[in-house]
């Protein structure tokens, strides 16, 4: 009797060593200024990223199978570009995929958003990556501009986030044609 309970106890536990408590994906956002373009890195575990493709779609899903990479690209795409969005001065900037991998737990989606009239003080991310498969989903949201970070927090149901960046104002003063001897104290 306590070796069918220990061999119950032990199959629990394997059947719940791929689940994890937290429902988390992280996206980080460069602006690169000689491109003039938004490089996009999302990550999302990949048991819950198979999960939610398999219900939208309802397709099998397997993204660690390298023969099935051409069609789970099509299901990647098509998911990525609808749960991740990007606006600078209120105009949408179409997201397109790169590519995406799988390292170890977590898959890597990797997309562009050309910007050619990007504005650093107006730039909302919309992002309900896993909404629809967790209610308790958490999208953390970096974005890095000219060296500068700003991190934010999505937690569902809350898909919005706007950021802003000041830019850096340089002061050069040129001073031509004084001298010190131009100048005389207060005591002369």
């Amino acid at each position: 009797m306590v070796l069918l309970l220990n061999k119950w106890l032990l199959g629990l536990f394997l059947l719940n060593a791929n689940v994890h408590p937290y429902h988390v994906s992280a996206t980080e956002m460069e602006y690169d200024v000689k491109s003039k373009r938004v490089e996009i890195s999302t990550k999302i575990f990949t048991d819950d990223f198979e999960n939610v493709l398999a219900k939208l779609y309802k397709q099998k899903i397997d993204l660690s199978n390298p023969k099935l990479k051409v069609q789970m690209t099509v299901w990647v795409n098509k998911y990525i570009t609808t749960h991740l969005a990007l606006k600078t001065n209120d105009k949408i900037l179409p997201i397109k995929l790169y590519d995406w991998e799988i390292d170890h737990e977590a898959v890597y989606v990797y997309t562009t958003a050309e910007a050619p009239a990007f504005n650093s003080k107006s730039i909302t991310v919309e992002n309900n990556v896993l909404y629809d498969l967790f209610d308790d989903q958490v999208n953390i949201v970096h974005f890095i501009y000219k060296g500068n970070r700003k991190s934010n927090k999505l937690v569902h149901p809350e898909t919005k986030v706007s950021l802003s960046f000041k830019e850096a104002i340089s002061c050069h003063a040129t001073f031509t044609g004084y001298r010190l001897s131009h100048f005389t104290s207060v005591n002369d």
